[in-house]
């Protein structure tokens, strides 16, 4: 079964349009997802010129394995990497503690699928799938917590707490160093998930990649390694020293053009919200650079440039040769991200959630300034995960998945009058109008009478209309009590599927239906999840 993203609260114009009314965007964007017959020109676009790093980055990644033991299918599209007609099928990720919400998992299987399909239909391309670490973000409390249903059916939501100050400014993520609190932290998932078959072994191993003394990005790549090596996906970490060093010209030329790439983003920026609306804020320069702990924005000030809430400037002299010395204390911001991206790949898609379908049309003009061919943009596919007490819900109450986006009063409502014999809103509906229609019939002979004594009508009319509202407030609270029982199972079905009034694939964590069907939990999602429908799909357990 499958849902139009439009009748699902919380999607942009911008995301629907590029979905289902392309024309309408086609200035933003480089290409049409839909349109198969342009693939091929876009292949042959991507891979007209050699990209002289193909002959480097295989190499590089080979190096960022040694702690590993890929499977012949990645070692295989990493040697895949150095000939001309390989292409990437690209996806990347924050680095969420535990992989954060389920919709990581969807985006990577969605990468990994499309490049198998594109395997299949293609024969004078090669394509691999592979996963860019966010490692560089420095938004600690995006990716420090997880959520679960707990076995009081609550949602709980457990966060790993570092040793450090309320307000300090952390550097990249995906170098933070987890301490003692890691374990806080793994009791906390532990004692919140209902005890299975299956809990010990996921605990064991979730002790195994998250440890004291290892970083965010070292523990987040061990679990979608676990997961995804044996599909050949390629897992790559842009903070390594030589993949900075062969992004030196990106930083370089970001430096010496800012004012130029600023004013195209502001221009796009602003055409864009005549319609839809700018996804990014626009940066004056879209680079950071670490500096004493922290990662800092660079921006411009008179003739020099600072680090954003720091004291310290420098010259554009002083930090180009900062990037050529030391080009490991740069990164991009989300907008220059992409940039790096394809300049280092030969990139045929980059598959996002909606938030990334809506920035990558900021980023086009980029993508001219660097004179870099853009990826098409494809949208990963999305998912409600039903499970058989969810299911017995729906048929007992007849209620379907698109009535848990209503708010809880009007699941009660619509519950109680598929259950009850009587329909209280439409009754007292009913009764408001004869009763309305019956003073102003009696409001008409009473003005013959007395003028004065007509006009009073109303008055009484609205006393009658708010004393009928008192009595069905009461017969509505008798009600919810006659359907305690049901209307506490929907309440329970409501988290299970709309949690903090948010997707599921938004809010829970992967690990909370690992506990229940086990470790082949991820091959039930790989086989499942279909990658072609562009619609969200509901998948019965």
């Amino acid at each position: 079964m499958f849902i139009n993203f439009s009748d699902i609260p919380g999607h942009q114009n911008l995301f629907l349009d590029y979905v289902y009314e392309f024309n309408n965007v086609k200035d933003f964007y480089a290409s049409d997802f839909r349109n198969k017959d342009a693939y091929h020109d876009h292949f042959d676009n991507i891979t007209k010129e050699q990209n002289p790093l193909l002959f480097k980055l295989p190499e590089i990644i080979a190096d960022q394995y040694n702690a590993f033991q890929p499977s012949s299918k990645t070692l295989k599209n990493i040697a895949l990497l150095k000939e001309p007609k390989t292409l990437a099928i690209f996806t990347g990720q924050q680095l969420g503690v535990l992989g954060g919400p389920l919709y990581t998992l969807y985006k990577t299987i969605t990468a990994i699928k499309l490049a198998q399909h594109l395997n299949e239909r293609y024969d004078e391309f090669n394509f691999v799938p592979v996963f860019w670490l966010e490692g560089d973000d420095h938004d600690f409390n995006e990716v420090n917590s997880v959520t679960i249903i707990n076995e009081e059916n609550n949602l709980a939501t457990i966060a790993y707490e570092d040793s450090l100050p309320e307000g300090e400014i952390r550097g990249s993520v995906g170098e933070l160093v987890f301490t003692e609190g890691i374990n806080s932290f793994l009791d906390g998932v532990k004692t919140n998930l209902r005890k299975t078959e299956y809990t010990d072994t996921i605990i064991s191993e979730l002790k195994e990649m998250y440890q004291v003394g290892k970083s965010f990005k070292e523990s987040f790549r061990q679990l979608i390694f676990n997961y995804f090596d044996q599909y050949g996906l390629i897992i790559f970490d842009p903070q390594q020293k030589e993949i900075k060093k062969l992004l030196k010209p990106i930083f370089q030329e970001e430096l010496l053009n800012y004012r130029q790439h600023s004013e195209r983003l502001i221009l796009r920026s602003a055409a864009l919200e005549e319609t839809y609306h700018a996804q990014v804020k626009v940066r004056p320069i879209n680079l950071f650079m670490n500096y004493e702990k922290g990662r800092y924005a660079i921006e411009p000030v008179e003739e020099h440039f600072r680090l954003k809430n720091k004291r310290v400037k420098f010259t554009q002299e002083e930090l180009l040769k900062l990037i050529t010395d030391t080009p490991e204390l740069f990164s991009p911001n989300v907008i220059l991200r992409p940039i790096c991206q394809d300049y280092l790949f030969q990139t045929a898609f980059y598959v996002g959630g909606p938030s990334e379908v809506s920035y990558f049309s900021q980023v086009l003009p980029l993508y001219e300034e660097f004179q870099i061919p853009a990826p098409i943009i494809y949208p990963r596919s999305a998912a409600t995960l039903i499970e058989k007490g969810v299911q017995t819900v729906f048929d007992k109450y007849q209620l379907s998945l698109t009535d848990f986006f209503l708010n809880a009063d009007k699941i009660a409502e619509k519950v109680i009058n598929n259950l009850s014999e009587y329909d209280t809103e439409s009754d007292f509906a009913q009764t408001q109008k004869e009763l309305e229609i019956a003073i102003d019939g009696l409001k008409e002979k009473l003005n013959v009478l007395d003028k004065t004594i007509g006009d009073s009508a109303d008055r009484y009319k609205q006393k009658m209309i708010s004393t009928l509202n008192e009595f069905k407030n009461k017969a509505t609270e008798a009600q919810k009590r006659k359907y305690e029982t049901a209307l506490r199972q929907t309440t329970k079905t409501s988290l299970a599927l709309f949690p903090n009034a948010n997707l599921q694939e938004r809010e829970l964590n992967y690990y909370y239906f690992a506990n229940k069907y086990g470790k082949s939990f991820i091959r039930i999602l790989f086989e499942e999840l279909a990658i072609n429908k562009f619609e969200h799909q509901v998948i019965n357990l």
